[in-house]
């Protein structure tokens, strides 16, 4: 795996911006997961509630690469796992994942805000589809995955109002726009500022959500972050493909979050009484 590590270039690029594009990494086996992708939407009847995909907005599966082996298999492909652990640690966790038709723009958010000594929290994205700037590709803000300076603080309180604040809609705040080829592989923190504008209805991704191992004495904060996941109607973190699959290498990543889910089907429990569908995420 080492041969797959990170260079030390790489890992400042993405200490100083907050993430990393890395252009045809997948491209040799794009296919097989591109099937995989579209297999796990036909089994489950469409995404969300069972409902096909009609392109009026987004369709969510939770977990996503759970559900497919293939899709499982990249948590051991070398080059997804090389890039992991050098961003992580060699013992980092799997978090969890989506799979997505995205339909029309997604304005600028984060998926976290994190402080110093939180941990790193960080997504793996793929992109099935060829996209330009202009139709719904990811778009980042670099350097805003930095509490604490200046630069990111602004951005984290002004950017939800860019229009008031700067006038200036959401597409044209000044980014980098990540054009995708499908094959091509995307990493972020969680901190960063990401967004998609001009895209049509059937934009297929999916994402893998990573994390440090976190310290014992931290632990209830993985606990926090797993008891989220009750929104989707989930009875432990992990779907059965991904364990059964799974070999020595792979259950490193998943030990943690096992031992520590045992609250998630009571939560889970009380979220489906209390609304009709699980969230879309």
């Amino acid at each position: 795996m080492t041969e797959h590590r990170l260079s030390s270039q790489q890992l400042q690029f993405f200490d100083t911006f907050g993430f990393l594009s890395f252009p045809g990494l997948l491209a040799d086996c794009i296919d097989e997961i591109i099937e995989a992708f579209e297999a796990v939407w036909t089994e489950r009847g469409g995404g969300h509630g069972g409902k096909p995909h009609d392109g009026s907005a987004r369709s969510c599966i939770v977990p996503f690469i759970d559900q497919h082996e293939r899709l499982c298999a990249l948590l051991d492909d070398p080059r997804v796992e090389g890039l992991l652990c050098s961003l992580l640690g060699d013992d980092f966790n799997y978090m969890g994942s989506d799979g997505n038709y995205y339909a029309g723009d997604t304005n600028w958010h984060s998926d976290g805000w994190r402080q110093e000594g939180q941990g790193r929290f960080t997504k793996v994205a793929l992109y099935l589809d060829h996209l330009t700037r202009d139709t719904g590709c990811l778009r980042v803000l670099p350097g805003s995955h930095r509490p604490g300076e200046g630069y990111a603080d602004a951005v984290q309180t002004a950017i939800r109002d860019a229009e008031e604040n700067w006038a200036i809609s959401g597409s044209q705040v000044p980014a980098v726009a990540l054009e995708n080829e499908p094959g091509d592989l995307v990493v972020f923190n969680h901190n960063t500022k990401h967004a998609a504008f001009g895209g049509g209805g059937r934009r297929r991704m999916f994402t893998i959500n990573c994390c440090q191992r976190v310290p014992e004495e931290q632990i209830q904060t993985l606990k926090d972050y797993i008891a989220n996941h009750a929104r989707f109607w989930l009875d432990r973190m992990y779907g059965e493909k991904m364990i059964a699959s799974a070999g020595a290498g792979r259950m490193v990543h998943l030990e943690q979050a096992r031992a520590n889910d045992g609250h998630l089907a009571e939560l889970s429990a009380a979220a489906r009484a209390e609304r009709p569908e699980p969230s879309r995420g």
